[in-house]
């Protein structure tokens, strides 16, 4: 059942314009952080987003991964799990 849901997942990423999508864990301290790299290719991030988020599929798997997820505490004071980070350099 999971193998199958990621993969649901999966396309549904691809769906919502998401490219070159990675997720990447970092030890900070004595806690374990998830850090995530995409690139979007749509038109309309804020309606992809929501496409994703109304998934069955992808509301499922999100269901068994938040647990897992320990967001930054400015980000738990706001009752949120995912910040956005500042792109500080970047060359082609």
């Amino acid at each position: 059942m999971a193998c199958q849901c990621l993969a649901l997942c999966f396309e549904k990423i691809k769906e919502c314009n998401i490219r070159n999508y990675s997720i990447y864990l970092q030890k900070i301290g004595d806690a374990y952080y998830l850090f995530s790299y995409f690139e979007y290719t749509g038109a309309n991030f804020d309606a992809d987003m929501k496409k994703m988020a109304d998934d069955p599929n992808t509301q499922k798997w999100w269901k068994e991964t938040d647990p897992c997820q320990q967001p930054l505490p400015e980000t738990a004071a706001k009752k949120q799990i995912w910040t956005n980070m500042d792109e500080v350099f970047h060359t082609d």
